[in-house]
């Protein structure tokens, strides 16, 4: 397998960057930079898994572009998330390394978990639209 980290290029000399140097893991762990919407769809979608460790956010849009794409979803347990994710996806404490790590594996040993997230992902997504939330908006 491969870690493919989107939109972050760490600079030269980064402790990311001298880890993955230092472990000889060029070759498996890509950094994307900026990628154009159509070709983040096309990776989601070949990809076995997508985890967003993120600490904070105001909504959690890279949870669902991920869930539309019918890829299986990690995520942490911080903020909007959980509430945006519902029970389409794996959370998990972004500070606890571990439980991470545990949470990966376990989704990457079990099929079965993947193709029920991927389906429940698709049925979360239909909960959102830009529509209903300018319908809602307008309310307000």
């Amino acid at each position: 397998m491969k870690l493919v980290l989107v939109r972050n290029v760490p600079f030269k000399g980064t402790h990311l960057l001298k880890l993955v140097e230092s472990l000889e893991l060029g070759k498996r762990v890509i950094f994307t930079g900026y990628l154009p919407d159509e070709e983040l769809v096309l990776l989601l979608q070949h990809a076995t898994v997508f985890v967003f460790p993120s600490l904070y956010e105001g909504f959690g849009i890279p949870v669902l572009e991920a869930m539309a794409a019918g890829v299986p979803v990690v995520c942490s347990n911080a903020a909007s998330l959980p509430e945006v994710a519902v029970e389409a996806a794996l959370l998990f404490d972004p500070l606890a390394v571990d439980e991470l790590a545990v949470t990966i594996r376990r989704l990457i040993d079990d099929p079965n978990l993947r193709a029920e997230l991927v389906r429940m992902g698709y049925k979360n997504v239909s909960r959102f639209s830009w529509e209903t939330t300018a319908e809602k908006t307008l309310q307000v």
